[in-house]
């Protein structure tokens, strides 16, 4: 990865790394090139959705991990998993069970995220009832969109909830609870957050619009299942630490936060492909007539993450089946208006890391230069030259980044003294080129 002064969760193993190409395809921002046998991620371009893990077949992109040593700098830790959690496990019918095997880990307290998302649920309902809020509404809960928008979609930046996630809502609730019940100072006390997804690590770790998280720690699902699941399956007695419902566990899939809103005015999609294509509808304003968006970028909602172990389908079912055993909701905002402590401290900003240039006399000049270079390209968007596309290679070149040499049609190499180009036989349209 370029150095930068970025914080990313998606780490890259070089030497695992084939320089197969199939992740440049996979990024939605653009961000991974090839280059010498190797892949790079462009620091300031990447967003951490962890397409590039999920689709790796040499295991070469990771996630960060975090040790369990980091529970040993805090007198009190709370954990906090998030409603996909529960989409992991076979036969489920009662959060207590996951609540109690993760004490059993170590941990003095587990408080669910899902008590956190009943919250939000309720102030984006207050939020929608004001008239002068741009519509639609964007959710901010999924990190990766947020970081999307404002790197290619800086145009929908108002349209986006400037709401705390639910994350973040349950860890400022766990820590004055905390503080409460036991007096240790705030400082004592350690808020682990289990995770789905890489995204959300970034979100902790670099907060875009927070001057810095209420979460101290994170933890991915997968690498927590296996001891999770073994205390799961020791536990005979369980403790009564269940303080969510229906509304807040419905977060774990696609649809489930804007289900929580009581309108029919809504659309929810899920995969980066899709959250795309519903970004650039809304910035054509053919979707004006909704009140509010929910997006994901994993398949199937946060059950999908690339940290879970569970194919998100089967989680969505598991997620289901365990709804029939709940209450509707456990919590409740008794608000006029929705509370400070629960917005962003600082507006959502574009990242201009795709301009040309900052000067628009430039910028129009290379914008111009790139789409000669790219009109002389073969329009493949093959992939050999380590570049996604060839507007991509043909934007490599205008920042001076690669040489119109590393398109296999213009390598020197292919090329005879006579400026000829045998084409590859996969290519070939007729029979001069045999």
């Amino acid at each position: 990865m370029e150095k930068s002064g970025f914080f990313h969760s998606v780490r890259l193993d070089e030497n695992k790394c084939m320089g197969c190409t199939n992740c440049i395809k996979r990024c939605p921002t653009g961000a991974i090139r090839v280059r010498r046998g190797k892949a790079y991620i462009i620091s300031e371009r990447c967003i951490d959705c962890g397409e590039c893990i999920r689709i790796c077949p040499h295991h070469a992109k990771y996630a960060e991990k975090y040790s369990f040593d980091e529970l040993q700098k805090y007198k009190y830790r709370i954990a906090l998993p998030a409603p996909a959690l529960y989409g992991q496990f076979n036969n489920l019918d009662d959060t207590d069970y996951v609540l109690t095997a993760l004490k059993k880990l170590g941990f003095d307290d587990a408080f669910e995220v899902s008590k956190g998302a009943e919250i939000v649920s309720e102030a984006t309902r207050a939020e929608l009832s004001h008239s002068g809020r741009k519509k639609p509404v964007i959710s901010s809960a999924c990190p990766a969109v947020v970081r999307l928008i404002r790197v290619r979609f800086p145009n929908l930046i108002e349209n986006v909830l400037d709401f705390n996630p639910p994350m973040e809502e349950a860890a400022r609730l766990a820590r004055e609870c905390a503080v409460k019940n036991t007096g240790y100072r705030k400082s004592d006390i350690g808020i682990f957050f289990i995770t789905p997804c890489t995204a959300k690590i970034t979100a902790i770790k670099q907060p875009i619009c927070n001057n810095g998280s209420n979460v101290d720690g994170v933890f991915g699902i997968k690498d927590i299942y296996p001891s999770l699941l073994h205390e799961m399956e020791n536990t005979e007695k369980t403790e009564p630490l269940r303080d969510s419902g229906i509304i807040g566990v419905s977060w774990a899939s696609s649809g489930g936060e804007a289900a929580a809103l009581f309108t029919d005015r809504y659309l929810a999609a899920d995969g980066i492909e899709n959250v795309i294509k519903v970004l650039e509808e809304i910035e054509d304003e053919k979707l004006s007539d909704l009140d509010f968006i929910e997006l994901n970028a994993c398949p199937g909602g946060c059950v999908g993450g690339p940290l879970t172990v569970e194919n998100p389908y089967v989680a969505k079912a598991r997620i289901q089946h365990l709804r029939k055993y709940m209450p509707v909701s456990c919590n409740h905002l008794d608000i006029k208006s929705v509370p400070r402590y629960m917005r962003w401290d600082n507006p959502l900003k574009e990242l201009p890391v795709m301009r040309l240039s900052d000067d628009m006399g430039e910028a129009l000049q290379k914008m111009g230069e790139m789409k000669r270079i790219e009109n002389s390209l073969p329009g493949l968007d093959c992939g050999t030259c380590g570049a996604p596309s060839c507007s991509d290679l043909a934007e490599d070149i205008v920042r001076g980044k690669a040489s119109i040499e590393d398109c296999v049609f213009f390598s020197r190499e292919n090329t005879d003294k006579n400026n000829y180009i045998p084409i590859p036989a996969p290519f070939r349209k007729t029979e001069k080129n045999e």
